[in-house]
């Protein structure tokens, strides 16, 4: 990438890139992906009831959530505005490990700032289950989540969410594409989840927490609460999200018995749970 054109660059991705506020509930960032006003972002940063958009140019209008993906961290909106500096979507399976890759965001209430980081990993992470992870070194902080992550020239490879091991992960962009053409999802239990580590009669076992529970949810009709700890579905420890996925997906409209942990966290509950499949709006 010539330097002398990385500021266009820059500024083309800040003014693609928009400020998520929820309230109380906390703030981060999305990315216009469609310029009749469909954006991307986190779905743990679309997790409230309402929300506001804020554009580069500083206007603000109100998020409509078209579809959330809770299992992959993933959220489409939609505000009514048309003509909007819309990015472009890269193929994320050829980014490389040593690219360029460029970061926005509003971390920290710090409007649109940018950090530049290299790739230093793509593929799973221990404890976030088997799905790929774009691994890099770009610097982080709260308000980042739902950002884009650009390769060198400009194209969107990533949605930045977490960090993990002292490394930037964002989920890469493939997943975005395959969320907005609408594909069909597995059963899910309506709730965002981290994986943990829990002892159970002295012996180490990875838990899945839950952080939020969708309204209206299977989970919120089974009475779970934010905290409990997903050990074991029908019988079978989890080891990862991976794990939860694929028992989830085991067939439409099934009853699945869920064991979790709350409270103090000695014992072992089991709930069952009528899964459906979700409603897959399309941007």
């Amino acid at each position: 990438m010539p330097w002398e054109g990385f500021g266009e660059i820059a500024e083309k991705l800040r003014r693609s890139t928009v400020h998520i506020s929820s309230g109380r509930r906390g703030h981060g960032s999305g990315v216009i992906v469609k310029p009749d006003g469909v954006i991307i972002t986190n779905a743990h940063v679309a997790a409230a009831a309402s929300f506001e958009v804020e554009l580069w140019d500083g206007s603000r209008a109100k998020g409509e959530l078209l579809a959330r993906d809770p299992r992959r961290d993933l959220a489409v909106l939609r505000v009514a505005k048309r003509g909007l500096p819309a990015v472009t979507l890269a193929d994320s399976d050829r980014l490389r490990v040593g690219e360029l890759v460029i970061a926005i965001g509003n971390p920290l209430g710090f409007i649109g700032a940018l950090t530049t980081g290299v790739v230093h990993g793509i593929g799973s992470v221990p404890g976030l289950g088997g799905r790929d992870w774009i691994q890099t070194d770009v610097q982080l902080a709260p308000g980042n989540s739902g950002g884009p992550l650009a390769n060198a020239e400009g194209h969107v490879v990533g949605i930045n969410t977490m960090i993990a091991q002292g490394l930037g992960l964002a989920i890469p962009s493939n997943a975005v594409s395959r969320l907005l053409r609408g594909a069909a999802s597995p059963p899910r239990l309506g709730v965002t989840i981290r994986p943990v580590r829990v002892s159970i009669e002295g012996k180490p076992r990875i838990g899945l927490i839950l952080l939020e529970i969708a309204e209206g949810s299977a989970a919120e009709a089974a009475s779970f609460l934010p905290g409990d700890i997903l050990v074991g579905v029908d019988g079978r420890k989890l080891e990862s999200i991976d794990d939860f996925e694929k028992a989830l997906g085991e067939g439409d409209e099934r009853l699945a018995r869920l064991q979790f942990l709350r409270g103090d966290r000695t014992s072992i509950r089991t709930v069952a749970v009528r899964l459906a499949y979700p409603d897959t709006a399309a941007a």
